[in-house]
């Protein structure tokens, strides 16, 4: 097969190739300049200038945001809230997405018309804050995770994605016993293994960098996620800009900031690689169906 390539191909594949590897490298710089800022003294970053590889190694902005319990208190809640709220997320959406995916459904396409609505129109930050309110759902970590129980775009892509398994499986699970619920949780949840993946990074993503949302409904700052924690702390390092005192003796601010980001970034970037196998598979497949 690479004989039978013609010079225009190589040089297709070998500006393909270049463009490729240019756009990886502008992609991992950015975070190479974080990574390594971060790990930088106090009196390096003082002196400017870009920073790829540090000459002073330094732990100083780590020690700085993890001098505090209430940031490990907030990472144990960041955690239960991606945990509990990905699988509130996955249980609803499949339980709306199944039946909207059947076509024998009566009341079918308004509903989806209705699901299509909210995706044009919400309703907007105040009327969602009196009705999470006039469920007494504030200052609880449900008003976190209800409120965005259901995605409508990922509702259908994941109707979409059941609509495409073949409905001769859910004639022989019936005849052999299986009522509705049964059809959904042993036969069409099994098989959508690679949407459900895809589904659950997305969801976990979005409650992992869930922030105004908790700014919004959580008063108590014991119940605060990691992210409005590590707001503070960034707000806190910021006010001390301009004491000539601190500059090349401790910590700053910028150290602390690319610090929080690692710190913020690291935990939802070690799941990815556990459902990456099935990520495009589950996009591609639930997206082309009609």
């Amino acid at each position: 097969m690479q004989q039978d390539k013609t010079w225009g191909n190589r040089i297709f594949d070998f500006l393909n190739h270049g463009l490729l590897l240019l756009i990886g490298i502008v992609t991992v710089i950015p975070f190479i300049y974080i990574l390594a800022v971060s790990f930088t003294s106090p009196s390096e970053v003082a002196k400017g200038g870009f920073i790829l590889f540090p000459k002073e190694f330094s732990l100083a902005a780590y020690r700085y945001i993890f001098s505090t319990d209430t940031l490990i208190r907030s990472l144990g809640v960041s955690i239960y809230i991606t945990v509990v709220g990905t699988l509130i997320n996955l249980l609803f959406t499949s339980l709306m997405a199944y039946p909207l995916s059947r076509r024998y459904l009566r009341g079918r396409q308004p509903i989806l018309l209705g699901v299509l609505f909210t995706m044009l129109f919400s309703g907007g930050m105040i009327p969602t804050y009196f009705v999470v309110k006039s469920l007494h759902l504030t200052d609880t970590l449900w008003s976190l995770m209800l409120p965005t129980a259901i995605s409508a775009f990922n509702l259908i892509v994941l109707k979409n994605f059941f609509q495409a398994i073949p409905d001769e499986l859910e004639d022989a699970a019936k005849i052999d016993g299986c009522n509705d619920v049964g059809v959904l949780f042993r036969i069409v949840l099994p098989l959508s293994m690679p949407a459900m993946a895809t589904f659950s990074l997305f969801y976990a993503v979005a409650h992992w960098n869930s922030f105004f949302s908790a700014v919004i409904y959580i008063n108590d700052s014991q119940k605060w996620p990691v992210q409005v924690w590590l707001r503070e702390i960034v707000i806190l390092a910021q006010s001390r800009i301009g004491d000539t005192s601190i500059e090349e003796t401790e910590i700053q601010p910028l150290t602390i900031r690319m610090a929080v980001i690692v710190f913020s970034t690291i935990p939802i970037m070690l799941v990815y690689p556990f459902l990456q196998k099935h990520f495009a598979k589950g996009v591609m497949l639930g997206s082309v169906k009609g």
